[in-house]
């Protein structure tokens, strides 16, 4: 079956398997030993990962090999891979992995035969089939599994609505106004009264004249009436902010892990994850 380099199979594999990235993971033996770190990965037609290609740094040691993915057993958040028997001597008797020219069903078996138990009694031909060895294949699905919990949060955020306008002008209202103006007015006033001097005149002396005129000017007083305008009062327009907090609520949901067990196993459980309410 041909064998094609993840990038290439799958351009957008990080999003893929939710940003995890299985390139430039440190590679150790099951003693601790760092021996390198994967540099690709090998995937069959259907995306099954089937190799690990790791650059191997041992003393002054170096090449590059092909390691059957089901051997390794892969920490995404620790960033390394650990492999469970690998040695030097099973190293050097690995074939080089050779960038250029694909990877040949003989390759692929010379791989296979520094892995596999002297034990076996598995033939090897052209119908050859990766579910025939479990152990160099398949045990990244018993022991690689991801298993995702979810977890809803509540996402707090704000927007500007124009709740109102408030338009400020102005306008005339009319109305009649009253004002009191004291005034003076003259009047002339003719008594009649009887004299007190009694007495009697020569009519010879007293000379009888016509025409004779007493003139007295009369006034009085008029309202002058005019308008004038005045500041009533001042209109400041402006805006202030008010500050509240407003408070909601609202069920959310976690997913929490079930682990059922049969026997007697002794399983470690680490976490490394806080649950935050935000």
């Amino acid at each position: 079956m041909p064998l094609h380099k993840l990038e290439h199979f799958d351009p957008n594999y990080r999003e893929t398997f939710g940003g995890d990235d299985v390139k430039s993971l440190d590679v150790y033996t099951e003693g601790g030993q760092k021996i390198g770190l994967v540099v690709d990965v090998l995937v069959d037609d259907d995306g099954r990962f089937r190799y690990l290609i790791i650059d191997t740094t041992l003393d002054s040691f170096h090449k590059k090999i092909l390691l059957p993915v089901g051997l390794s057993r892969i920490n995404y958040p620790a960033r390394t891979v650990h492999v469970d028997g690998l040695s030097r001597e099973q190293i050097e008797r690995l074939p080089e992995y050779q960038e250029i020219g694909n990877i040949d069903v003989d390759y692929e078996e010379k791989v296979r035969s520094v892995f596999r138990p002297s034990t076996s009694n598995l033939t090897y031909n052209n119908a050859y089939s990766y579910q025939k060895e479990p152990a160099l294949y398949e045990l990244n699905e018993q022991y690689h599994q991801t298993f995702r919990l979810y977890e809803e949060r509540l996402i707090a955020n704000k927007h500007r609505v124009k709740t109102g306008e408030v338009a400020v002008g102005k306008h005339i209202e009319t109305e009649t106004a009253r004002v009191t103006v004291p005034i003076q007015k003259e009047r002339v006033l003719i008594e009649r009264v009887v004299p007190t001097e009694v007495g009697t005149f020569d009519s010879n002396e007293l000379k009888f004249q016509e025409g004779e005129v007493a003139r007295i000017e009369v006034y009085e007083e008029t309202p002058e009436i005019r308008k004038e305008a005045f500041v009533r009062e001042e209109v400041r327009v402006k805006k202030v902010i008010e500050r509240d907090t407003v408070e909601a609520q609202d069920t959310i949901r976690r997913e929490e892990l079930n682990i059922d067990t049969a026997g007697e196993l002794h399983i470690q459980e680490t976490d490394t994850i806080k649950h935050e309410n935000i």
